[in-house]
């Protein structure tokens, strides 16, 4: 089997405090992952290692076989916890841009999605309420034929109904052959679409196991098993 993420040993040392420690990993391809922990645990730090915003203090990382890069940011669409993207520019700049950058970035995907939110390319983001922006940048990143996505909290800042949208949005655009990471708090609201969860508790990996495993062996759902594990 060939993964699409490894690492060994990975850590990550902030002026003497660990955010990560020791992470060992093997993340398949075609799957959609949680990356699941309480606020602190390491959760942001690993994304970050994976898009090479961050250096490992030790150990290895792979994605595709690489280690993070350039090679590798360009199978890689993030969605980072917080907007990055210019409250001057109108939706449909924003997709001129994507297109420009990015060779995988498919813009008429991007349109038939705005299309079916009803929301105009014409419009300002600086114009728009927290949760349509939010929309918006999922969008984008939606919009990518990656080999690995990875969202950070992109369900954390929106409304139930938006929740679903976006989940939904997730599952009919991202591309099967892709692994999908999924990094939230919220367990009870996207363990329906998982295939696989990893548990981050302080910065070490206490659990990586498919959904069904868990449910055939602890006869829980993955919030149950949270709550217990993290003391919820």
């Amino acid at each position: 089997m060939t993964y699409i993420l490894e690492s060994e040993n990975l850590t990550k040392e902030f002026n003497g405090i660990t955010a990560l420690k020791n992470v060992n990993l093997k993340i398949p391809r075609g799957r959609i992952i949680g990356l699941l922990g309480p606020n602190g645990s390491g959760k942001t730090t690993f994304i970050k290692l994976c898009n090479a915003l961050l250096t490992p203090t030790s150990g290895k990382l792979l994605i595709n076989g690489k280690k993070p890069g350039v090679e590798t940011k360009a199978v890689i669409s993030y969605l980072p916890e917080r907007s990055y993207l210019n409250d001057w520019m109108k939706v449909s700049e924003i997709i001129g841009f994507f297109r420009d950058f990015y060779e995988d970035f498919n813009a008429h995907k991007a349109y038939d999605m705005l299309k079916s939110l009803n929301l105009n390319p014409n419009d300002k983001l600086r114009n728009m309420s927290k949760g349509t922006k939010e929309k918006v940048q999922l969008i984008l990143v939606m919009s990518r034929e990656a080999q690995l996505y990875l969202l950070d909290e992109p369900i954390g800042g929106v409304d139930p109904a938006a929740r679903d949208y976006i989940l939904d949005t997730i599952l009919r655009n991202y591309n099967e052959d892709a692994t999908l990471i999924l990094s939230t708090h919220l367990i009870a609201d996207i363990e329906k679409i998982l295939d696989e969860v990893i548990f981050l508790k302080e910065g070490q990996v206490v659990m990586q196991q498919t959904v069904d495993q868990i449910r055939e062996e602890s006869g829980k759902s993955i919030d149950s098993l949270f709550r217990e594990v993290f003391k919820c």
